[in-house]
């Protein structure tokens, strides 16, 4: 049976159109002002990183702002508390490249920027990303290369922000029914799921 995938980029590259000019023009190795303004609308943003067995995607979200413009090429991403994981961490420890992709509620285009991240303990540092009289462990120091904006289309295609595509929680499995499936019933689900609410009220800093 013939293998359908793509092994060099030159196949690659004939299956697609070549980018138009504003595609091109749109990308630049620093925060322009404009792409400024999206970083500090966006409530959310996507961290990228790589590990030994190959990327992961972590959500990172505070009020608009929470990731800060040192200046025009060093953001200042503060690293609240989670899980303790510190899967993201970890993986810049190993190998510094990053990518961010901010999104703003109701605004259809992104802003995605890359480059390389530092894990800092600097007291200055974690002074400015004080929230509710708590400073994060740490803060990510990241050092720009390249920034642009994705456009609108995959929200379009999505309906993300429309309230018609938001679907009740009870439609999805919660998370106690997960942990306790996976854990073989180690975790009490029903006592994970009753809890949670007023964990994650008290633990957001």
């Amino acid at each position: 049976m013939p293998s359908h995938a793509i092994a060099t980029l030159a196949e690659l590259e004939t299956l697609y159109a070549e980018p138009g000019a504003a595609s091109l023009a749109k990308e630049v190795d620093y925060l322009h002002p404009h792409y400024r303004a999206f970083v500090e609308a966006s409530p959310f943003c996507l961290l990228s990183t790589m590990n030994d067995k190959g990327g992961d995607c972590s959500p990172r979200g505070d009020a608009p702002g929470f990731v800060q413009v040192l200046d025009e090429r060093i953001l200042l991403l503060p690293d609240r508390r989670g899980n303790n994981r510190i899967d993201s961490l970890r993986n810049i420890v190993a190998d510094p490249r990053v990518g961010l992709l901010f999104l703003v509620p109701g605004v259809n285009e992104t802003v995605r920027v890359s480059g390389t991240a530092t894990v800092s303990t600097d007291p200055d540092l974690l002074a400015r990303c004080v929230v509710q009289g708590k400073a994060p462990t740490t803060v990510l120091v990241v050092h720009i290369e390249s920034v642009f904006f994705q456009c609108g289309r995959a929200l379009l295609r999505s309906g993300l922000w429309s309230a018609d595509a938001q679907i009740s929680r009870d439609a999805l499995p919660s998370t106690g029914t997960i942990l306790a499936t996976l854990s073989q019933d180690a975790i009490d689900g029903v006592a994970y799921d009753r809890e949670l609410p007023d964990r994650q009220r008290t633990t957001l800093y």
